[in-house]
């Protein structure tokens, strides 16, 4: 079908270069096709991954780089063999946006782990090769398969980033079983992933204690988010005092950190998941071996449980804590990511700021 987009420009912020230093850019989105979703894009989470891609640090990174990878909008246009969306409805586009559709992974709907490669919202090459651009833009073509349904009782800047950090705290949760009240569940780290890792513990009926390096964060974990423990984790009697009695334990730091620590915090066949990104892991077998233990990874989640992940948030009310920013702040938002100086997470207002 032919678009009112096809000639449209797209007005987006990018970087050039691996200073990741964003400014104004302007460039062409695909025509809709018969199977696309074209969104005006209203909020954009800030992740981590928008520092590490547009400052090359994996040293793959193709410039102009428009990163963004938390979209929530509205839908303006739908090709006309679309069937789970119509103008108007509010939806969310995650961390990637198209996969082989073919494959064990993508008939499972574990797209993200697609044989082929999932193409990512950002900075991959996609079928057509063209190299795909995030949401710090106006508007985004998706085929209707990578769009996710928005309640229409939640905010979209609260949505936006839960199709990257809250889908990558949800996902091993539910894997793990660990969704069946008065389980046991520690979070090290209290960011954008941690805090969340938090409210969804809260909302499965689960124990949560946080562990955390700073005192600071102490009421904030307890008073704010509902933690029913917090536990400074250099304190070497605090941690003791807790020896087996975790079921899961969640890692969203990406610091380099001990982990014998906290395996032995594990109950029998306890599990002790990492979803951020440490430069190594070093722990004694012993430790893994004797309680049946296990050291597992994660990263987000497929279409059906996005999808599910969204509407539990909307059903239990669970908002993630965010800073709106405009587009403008875009690069003082990033520095500030960096230094950990943000609760929780920023969501950029597009809607509202890029003209």
């Amino acid at each position: 079908m032919t678009s009112a987009s096809a000639n449209e420009n797209c007005v987006g912020w990018a970087a050039r270069d691996p200073s990741g230093v964003l400014s104004p850019y302007e460039f062409s989105r695909r025509a809709v096709g018969n199977d696309d979703v074209l969104l005006d894009i209203e909020f954009c989470g800030i992740c981590f991954a928008d520092v590490i891609w547009s400052r090359n640090k994996l040293g793959t990174s193709k410039y102009p780089l428009v990163p963004g990878h938390e979209i929530a909008g509205t839908v303006r246009e739908v090709g006309t063999n679309v069937k789970h969306f119509k103008v108007g409805d509010h939806v969310g586009v995650g961390t990637y946006v198209n996969s082989c559709r073919e494959c064990e992974y993508c008939s499972d709907g574990l797209e993200v782990h697609c044989s082929k490669g999932a193409i990512n919202t950002f900075d991959s090459i996609d079928v057509d090769g063209t190299v795909t651009k995030g949401g710090y833009s106006s508007y985004i073509v998706v085929n209707e398969r990578y769009c996710f349904r928005i309640p229409e009782n939640y905010p979209l800047a609260s949505a936006a980033p839960l199709l990257c950090a809250g889908i990558t705290v949800y996902t091993p949760m539910i894997r793990h079983n660990m969704n069946q009240p008065g389980k046991s569940l520690g979070v090290v780290g209290l960011g954008g992933l941690g805090h969340l890792a938090v409210k969804f513990g809260k909302a499965f009926g689960l124990n949560v204690t946080v562990f955390s390096t700073s005192i600071s964060k102490k009421e904030e974990a307890l008073k704010v988010l509902g933690a029913d423990k917090f536990v400074i984790s250099s304190d070497e009697q605090q941690m003791m005092a807790l020896s087996k009695s975790f079921d899961f334990i969640i890692n969203t730091a990406s610091g380099d950190i001990p982990f014998d620590p906290y395996l032995s915090l594990l109950k029998t066949a306890g599990v002790l998941v990492l979803v951020g990104f440490p430069s190594e892991v070093k722990f004694i077998p012993g430790n893994l071996i004797l309680g049946m233990k296990s050291i597992v990874g994660s990263v987000t989640g497929g279409t059906k449980q996005t999808q599910e992940m969204l509407d539990f948030c909307a059903a239990h009310k669970i908002y993630p804590e965010i800073e709106i920013v405009p587009i403008q702040y875009a690069n003082e938002a990033l520095e500030r990511l960096i230094k950990k100086d943000v609760k929780y997470r920023f969501v950029i207002d597009v809607g509202n700021s890029l003209k």
